[in-house]
């Protein structure tokens, strides 16, 4: 009897895997297949790779590096500051009042990044907020009218973007309008999401 129902089990378990094989789809969630955003270049459709067999190689398949500097980094980088996923990042790289930032160096920014994702890179940031909607006074900054931001860097390991966000905090930005991407492109690439630059 047990034999009978192991065969049965596999037997089902076979055809649909059978099924499903040629129906499958990398959806980004259940009721998204893509997003699409706007960049300086035009619309880009962000969608997850549909190849089955895609592994990330290079610097984002490392698992190990030397700590300091590349140490794990907290859950958030300071206080008042939301750290959220790809979905929500999708969100917000469609949300035309909100803005999203790749604070790695500019080398970084070129060799592939978030599509949308402004460059603002973590050793500039005290010096441009103008861009992220503040204004300059005599103390420094006047960010009353900052806009909402999602900053991210290169994952869990980098401590590009804390770095920025603490910054941005130390000259009057006001945290709560910050969010903190932190698994930044590694996670990115982990999960098979649209790369400037790259396709496929």
């Amino acid at each position: 009897m047990a034999k009978r129902i192991f065969l049965t089990a596999a037997l089902l378990l076979g055809l649909a895997g059978a099924g499903s094989a040629e129906k499958h789809e990398v959806r980004i969630d259940r009721d998204r297949m893509s997003v699409t955003v706007e960049t300086e270049d035009g619309p880009v459709e962000i969608r997850r790779i549909q190849d089955p067999d895609h592994e990330i190689t290079g610097d984002f398949a490392k698992t190990s590096r030397a700590c300091p500097p590349f140490c794990i980094q907290p859950m958030s980088p300071a206080e008042g500051v939301t750290t959220i996923g790809e979905l929500e990042l999708l969100d917000m790289l469609s949300d035309p009042e909100a803005l999203v930032v790749d604070s790695r160096t500019v080398d970084w920014y070129q060799g592939g990044s978030i599509p949308g994702a402004i460059s603002l890179p973590y050793t500039q940031v005290g010096d441009r907020l103008n861009e992220l909607g503040c204004e300059p006074d005599f103390d420094g900054w006047d960010c009353a009218e900052a806009k909402r931001v999602a900053l991210f860097c290169n994952g869990l390991w980098c401590g590009q973007s804390p770095t920025a966000i603490r910054a941005m905090i130390a000259a009057g930005y006001p945290a709560e309008r910050i969010v903190y991407y932190r698994g930044g492109m590694q996670s990115w690439r982990v999960l098979g999401l649209t790369v400037t630059g790259e396709s496929g």
